[in-house]
């Protein structure tokens, strides 16, 4: 089996594993990163969002040959919060109480997060559109929607990201 290297959350790994083993299972199955979870497999769902040089990408389809690059920078819900720090989404989720069951939330934080670094002042079509491929069998899209809104102040007011 090929060996790659990937940058991870700041972190760099060597890693044995089929040129076409999903990046997800990477993550979760031989470096125990269990936050980016395992939603349909088909990249429909969002639960397996992580970031790649800041872009919001589903894991679950994304083969590790693809991700091993020097100038590659994965990051997971895990890497997103610095020195115990979270981010203003982050915080914004636990203020309004985003999750219900949680299964999907990583994958909402990471697109959500991604949105804002682009975008620091999305309008409310621009959030329905950026989210619209995260799926939350528990209905929970009137809180992340708040959420976002509520860390898009945060970021304004304190310049958090």
């Amino acid at each position: 089996m090929p060996l790659y290297q990937l940058n991870i959350n700041q972190k760099n790994y060597s890693i044995e594993a089929a040129a076409d083993m999903p990046l997800l299972w990477v993550l979760r199955d031989l470096l125990q990163l269990k936050g980016t979870k395992f939603g349909c497999g088909k990249a429909l769902c969002g639960a397996c969002t992580v970031h790649l040089n800041g872009n919001a990408v589903r894991s679950c389809s994304l083969p590790v040959s693809a991700a091993a690059n020097s100038n590659i920078q994965i990051v997971t819900v895990e890497g997103l919060a610095q020195n115990n720090v979270l981010t203003a989404v982050q915080e914004a989720w636990i203020e309004e109480d985003v999750p219900q069951c949680g299964y999907c939330q990583a994958g909402q934080i990471m697109t959500a997060s991604a949105l804002l670094a682009k975008n620091a002042n999305p309008t409310d079509q621009e959030i329905e559109a950026a989210m619209v491929g995260n799926l939350c069998r528990c209905g929970t899209y009137p809180r992340i929607q708040k959420a976002i809104k509520n860390a898009i102040q945060k970021m304004q007011k304190g310049g958090k990201k």
